[in-house]
This record gives structure tokens, C-alpha cells and sequence, in this order.
């Protein structure tokens, strides 16, 4: 029965996940219909201009001759097929250009996150081991001086202290450029690019996970069933990791889901400050040549890799806590 609670639960959250899905290419589609200027007049613009005849042929030629509605009906049937559209900017299928681009934000926000999660919860257990002392006010004190930085700006005094001054790690870029590398050359040569960008995003949301997991665990000290625990002569690492941390997790792992977004958004800021060559700045590059197909294809990979995260999350919530997903509306 335990086995088929996360199952039920996935099951009513693709459910659920319809609707929303939906609601995201309406409002997307809308808002940026709302927005002055499409991609012709940029690309006329970036080619130094162009008369009336070869605006409505370039309109025609690429669909924006037609009102709203049967655009947005089109958009919808060749979605259903899978098909994003066409890229006026790269001249290439939309779904091409956003694949090509989504391992570097992935890893960026992967890395970032485990970090994040991994290095935030430990230092809260030690904080909230011993509310109150020495270790606790220190770290806490630091965690809320990291969280109150911004990710670019801390990505810029990184910069400056690692690559500008001291020259030990890449200022910029997912990579070497022409290297030649393969492998685990390759592999390290990634690796390094991506240390300043992985601190810039994650040290401020460990800042988050480490003040959520001390305060769960500085409440939880004065529960009953710790106070039971302790009289049946549970004491030390024990009592901490079996009965405090056990329950702490479950607001931290809450926090995780809800944060998903905000970590794809802080991503995005990182990827203009490092150059890299993610979903952030192909946003950008979207924007800039109004390709509304391809700043679409951007909004909704990224809504459903947020959703996607936040259904991980929900199954790692319910192996937390046995309640969750056990009744019908769970």
C-alpha cells in the first residue's frame, strides 16, 4: 500500500498538470501579443531598413499577416504535433535552438541546487543541533548576509576576485572555445567554467535552506515526541538525525519546489553575467529580435521544467512523510 501512495500522487499531479500547462501558452501567447513590434521590423531594422512591399512579403512569408486568434490557433495545432515553430532569428526549428541550449541551464541549475540544498541543510543541522550558541549565531549571521546579497552581484565580485585578479578560474563561457578536448578533459574544462556561476546561484539559496532547516529544528527541539525520545535515553547524532532532521527536511524540501522558479529566473541573470550559453540568454536574443516563436518555445520549456521539478519534489515529500498522498485529495 506504502509502494502505490507515490504512485497515486504522480497520477493526480500530471492531472493537475494539464490545466496549468495551458494556462501558461494562453497567458504567454497573450503577452506577447500585447507587446509592440514583431520580428520583421527587427530584422528590418538590423539590415539598415526596408519599403511597405517587403514588410508584407516578410509578414506573409513568416505568418504575421494574420489576426491573433487564427495565429494562436495555429500555434495550438502544430504544438499538439510537437512542432514549436519556426526561428526567424536562427533560421532553424524552434524546438532545434532551445534543445541545443537547455543542457547549459540544466546543469547550471542542477549543480547550483545541490549545492544549494546539500551544503544549506548541513550547516542548518549544525546550527540547529545547538540553537542559541556560538556556531549557531555565526553561521545564521552569515547565511542572512549571503541571502540579502544579489546572485550578479555576487557573480561579479567573484569575478573580479578569482578571474580578474588572481586568474584561477574563467571569467566567462560554458567552455573553452576551439579546445579541442574530449572526455574527462572536457568534462573538467566544464567543470571550472561553471565554479564561479554555481556559487554566484547557489551560495544565496543555501543561505535559505541553512535558516529553514536551523529554525525547523530549533522548533522541533521542544516537541513531545523528541522530549519522549530523550526520556527513553536517546541522546546525541541519534536523536538528532532520526527524530529532528527526519522532520526538518519536510519544510526545506517544500521550500525547494516553491524556489524552482526563482532558481530558473536567478539562472537566467547568472547566464548574462558568465556568458553562458543557456536558455537566459536565447531569452534575451529572443526578445531582442522580437521571435515571438522562439521566446514561446523558451517560456514553455522552462514552465514545464519547473513543473517537472515540482512533481520530484511532491514524491520526495511523500516518502518523507507517510501522510501525504495517503487520501483521496492528498
Amino acid at each position: 500500500m506504502a509502494g502505490r501512495r507515490p504512485l497515486a500522487l504522480m497520477r493526480r499531479r500530471l492531472i493537475g498538470v494539464v490545466p496549468v500547462f495551458a494556462l501558461v501558452v494562453l497567458g504567454a501567447f497573450a503577452l506577447l501579443e500585447s507587446a509592440p513590434g514583431d520580428a520583421v521590423d527587427a530584422y528590418l531594422a538590423g539590415i539598415g531598413g526596408g519599403d511597405a512591399a517587403q514588410m508584407a512579403a516578410l509578414r506573409a512569408e513568416w505568418g504575421l499577416d494574420q489576426g491573433p486568434l487564427p495565429r494562436f490557433l495555429a500555434y495550438i495545432s502544430a504544438l499538439a504535433r510537437l512542432d514549436l515553430g519556426w526561428s526567424t532569428a536562427f533560421g532553424r526549428p524552434v524546438l532545434d535552438v532551445v534543445l541545443a541550449r537547455l543542457p547549459n541551464t540544466l546543469l547550471l541549475m542542477g549543480l547550483a541546487t545541490l549545492l544549494a540544498l546539500s551544503l544549506g541543510s548541513l550547516l542548518g543541522i549544525l546550527c540547529g543541533a545547538r540553537p542559541g550558541s556560538l556556531q549557531d549565531r555565526t553561521l545564521s549571521l552569515a547565511a542572512i548576509a549571503l541571502y540579502a546579497m544579489p546572485g550578479f552581484w555576487l557573480g561579479l565580485v567573484l569575478i573580479v576576485a578569482f578571474s580578474v585578479e588572481r586568474r584561477w578560474l574563467p571569467s566567462g563561457g560554458i567552455e573553452t572555445v576551439a579546445s579541442g578536448l574530449t572526455g574527462w578533459d572536457r568534462a573538467a574544462d566544464i567543470g571550472r567554467h561553471l565554479v564561479l556561476p554555481v556559487l554566484s546561484l547557489g551560495l544565496v539559496y543555501m543561505a535559505l535552506y541553512l535558516r529553514l532547516m536551523r529554525d525547523g529544528m530549533a522548533e522541533l527541539w521542544a516537541q513531545d515526541f523528541v522530549r519522549a525520545a530523550r526520556a527513553r535515553g536517546m541522546h546525541g547524532a541519534r536523536l538528532v538525525l532520526r527524530h529532528v532532521v527526519r522532520n526538518a527536511l519536510l519544510p526545506v524540501v517544500t521550500m525547494l519546489g516553491l524556489q524552482s522558479a526563482a532558481m530558473l529566473g536567478g539562472s537566467v541573470v547568472i547566464e548574462s553575467v558568465f556568458a553562458i550559453p543557456g536558455l537566459g540568454r536565447l531569452a534575451s536574443e529572443a526578445v531582442a529580435r522580437r521571435d515571438t516563436p522562439l521566446l514561446l518555445g523558451v517560456m514553455l520549456l522552462s514552465a514545464m521544467v519547473v513543473m517537472l521539478v515540482n512533481l520530484l519534489v511532491d514524491l520526495a515529500y511523500a516518502l518523507l512523510d507517510p501522510r501525504v498522498g495517503s487520501g483521496t485529495g492528498g
